[in-house]
């Protein structure tokens, strides 16, 4: 039964049914809005892509359901990142010298946008000495963090090397929970600086496309870990991976990787590496009749500005230096 209401002259018509869908709406609308400013402690969003004018119509006219599925959607762009490993597999390598197990270490991040995984190899040897090194930091922090002991016998059985990865798998969970420690350099360093000496060795050998494929491999590493590490972790790897592409006559892929290089160079002031990148751009950005007017001015400004403290060193130059 509807309700009448109004003055003398007017009458309004109040469906209750109406008044009821009208108020389901509202509180739907308001749980979108605040699911939006939900946040995870010291973890971050994942993005989701902005809706445009068209496809962000006013919740007045949305049905329950596309209210529901709204919803779903703000939830699923929210979810916090993490890092992930896992430790699936390990093989014994017999050498004439020497013998000893190699572990595969799975890193991967959590969310539907970066699904893909990456991994490498490390002896337990690598374990230790990484877990020591963050001891001489953190000490008081590591207090609960226990590094799975060294066995003296029966390290080759199946039974101890299976206890042995899933116990490592569990110890780097723990390291990663451990916020100074996810942060540290070290951290990073641990996953991805034995391919980014073997990479290096093979630059400086002129091995290019060998050291391509170590550094796309440390790149990928590196751009997992980088919300909890500085922006510059991949200023080397991009540098060098530009220097192999125009090494290997690849223009387009060197302007890209020195391009992607230069904006956390820029901000953090590696001026040695600025200086570096801009005259490569330069150079490759005439090569391929790209506007390159305002990386030349820039590098001029520069040069003029701090004259004498500004490498005159060439990209390869720093590159092939690095990791020595």
């Amino acid at each position: 039964m509807c309700e009448k209401m109004g003055s003398r002259n007017t009458r309004l018509h109040v469906c209750p049914r109406f008044v009821s869908f009208s108020g389901h709406l509202q509180h739907h609308a308001k749980l979108l809005q605040t699911q939006s400013a939900v946040s995870a402690w010291d973890h971050m969003a994942e993005p989701g892509p902005p809706l445009v004018p068209e496809e962000a119509p006013s919740c007045s006219s949305l049905t329950t359901k596309e209210l529901q599925q709204n919803l779903r959607a703000v939830k699923q762009r929210e979810r916090p990142v993490r890092l992930l490993f896992e430790i699936p597999a390990a093989r014994i390598v017999d050498h004439a010298l020497s013998k000893y197990v190699v572990y595969e270490v799975v890193v991967m991040r959590s969310g539907s946008f970066d699904s893909r995984r990456v991994s490498v190899e490390r002896r337990y040897s690598d374990f230790f000495h990484f877990h020591h090194k963050l001891l001489e930091e953190f000490d008081e922090e590591l207090e609960d963090v226990v590094l799975p002991r060294k066995h003296l016998t029966g390290n080759f059985s199946p039974e101890v090397i299976s206890e042995r990865r899933l116990a490592l798998q569990d110890y780097l969970a723990k390291l990663y929970g451990v916020r100074c420690v996810r942060h540290s350099p070290h951290f990073s360093r641990f996953f991805t600086e034995p391919e980014q000496k073997q990479a290096h060795t093979l630059l400086r050998a002129g091995q290019f496309q060998l050291a391509l494929e170590r550094l796309q491999l440390v790149l990928e590493i590196q751009e997992k870990l980088l919300p909890w590490q500085s922006p510059t972790l991949i200023v080397p790897s991009l540098s060098a991976l530009a220097v192999c592409h125009r090494d290997l006559e690849q223009p387009e892929q060197a302007f890209a990787a020195a391009h992607r290089a230069l904006p956390p160079v820029r901000r953090y002031g590696l001026n040695h590496y600025r200086a570096a990148l801009l005259e490569l751009l330069v150079d490759l950005g005439y090569q391929q009749g790209l506007p390159v007017a305002q990386l030349q001015e820039e590098l001029t400004i520069l040069r003029d500005a701090e004259r004498g403290e500004v490498s005159l060193r060439s990209l390869k130059e720093l590159v092939v230096q690095e990791f020595m």
